[in-house]
């Protein structure tokens, strides 16, 4: 059964279009003339119990707002939202016990006092008890090196400390779900490991849901078995990584070591380019729409003498800026539910 469910989600802002000329600031306080913004338009999708979610998309793609809707911050202007089976923007109490949530610019540490106080506050304010709260708190030493800098004041924290100890302060409470919402933004690529590493533990390990937006491809790619893409408020694809990469990654790379020079005559003829030439190593590109991989080889070892040959797979950073350039939102027709359905 899903754990979060969300069918037909949307979510509109209004924007005050401002009167010009005489006396425009004293007329505007009586200005009813409005724009209406769509950020989040008629989305639905499900997450399933322990799952680990990538939610992507271009900036001002309608992540965030999803996130604050589905959080409890925003109230949806209509569709329905089911969180554990809450209703976030109703039920916050009981929905804010079952929950932690992590923005990557902001900070629920009190910025003055060392981030150990924080917690202490946390304790009370979530009621959480004696055993658990210490349980919690010395795996997360271990995980996170909290002992490093739990002492000192949060605004003297480095940001990667900082996001460290956010996490920490998320999850103190046992919640059964987490959003995190750009959790390595700016931070190094050191203590982004770590906090991937954390991550991942908490997701096996205690089975905790949790919903990632970022945009750095690497973190999906490391963390989720599963992505969603959104852009103009619209998802376009909700489904594998692999699946992803197949779909709309069409050309793969084939890296050879030859015995000798490498001849291109007949390329074109196999759906075939020469990217890259060092020496006896050569990549060529291929689409595998067109041509199979072991095709390939077959008509190369037939010219050529072959040491050692691999295949590359596409990134998923370039399958994704690939959907986000194409414009795939804006084709008409069923193109969109096409896209759903990979």
């Amino acid at each position: 059964m899903p754990i979060i469910e969300v069918n037909e989600l949307r979510k509109e802002f209004k924007r005050l279009i401002p009167k010009k000329g005489p006396f425009a600031s004293i007329r505007n306080l009586w200005n009813t003339n409005y724009s209406v913004h769509t950020a989040v338009n008629n989305i639905s999708f499900s997450i399933g119990k322990g799952e680990l979610v990538g939610y992507i998309g271009p900036n001002g793609a309608g992540k965030s707002t999803s996130i604050k809707m589905l959080t409890g911050i925003l109230v949806p202007t209509s569709g329905d939202i089911r969180v554990a089976g809450l209703v976030p923007f109703k039920q916050r109490k009981e929905h804010a016990a079952n929950i932690g949530v992590v923005f990557g610019q902001k900070t629920q540490l009190w910025w003055d006092i060392p981030a150990i106080e924080s917690y202490r506050v946390l304790k009370t304010i979530y009621r959480i008890p004696n055993e658990i709260y210490n349980r919690n708190l010395d795996m997360f030493r271990e995980l996170l090196d909290l002992h490093e800098f739990e002492n000192t004041p949060v605004r003297q924290l480095s940001l990667g400390q900082r996001m460290r100890a956010d996490l920490a302060a998320a999850l103190l409470h046992d919640p059964e779900i987490l959003f995190l919402d750009e959790p390595t933004i700016g931070v190094d690529v050191l203590a982004k490991e770590k906090l991937r590493t954390f991550i991942r533990e908490i997701n096996k390990d205690r089975k905790v849901t949790v919903l990632l937006t970022t945009h750095d491809m690497t973190d999906i790619e490391k963390l989720c078995s599963r992505v969603m893409i959104i852009d103009d408020g619209q998802i376009l694809y909700d489904g594998s990584i692999d699946q992803l990469k197949n779909s709309f990654g069409g050309e793969r790379t084939l890296v050879i070591e030859l015995e000798d020079g490498f001849d291109p005559v007949g390329l074109d003829l196999l759906h075939t380019r020469l990217v890259r030439e060092e020496g006896t190593r050569i990549w060529l590109s291929y689409d595998k729409e067109k041509i199979s991989a072991s095709q390939l080889m077959l008509e190369l070892a037939r010219t050529h003498r072959i040491r050692d040959l691999s295949v590359e797979e596409p990134e998923i950073e370039s399958v994704v800026r690939q959907i986000y350039e194409s414009g795939l939102q804006r084709k008409k027709g069923d193109s969109h539910a096409a896209l759903l359905d990979i």
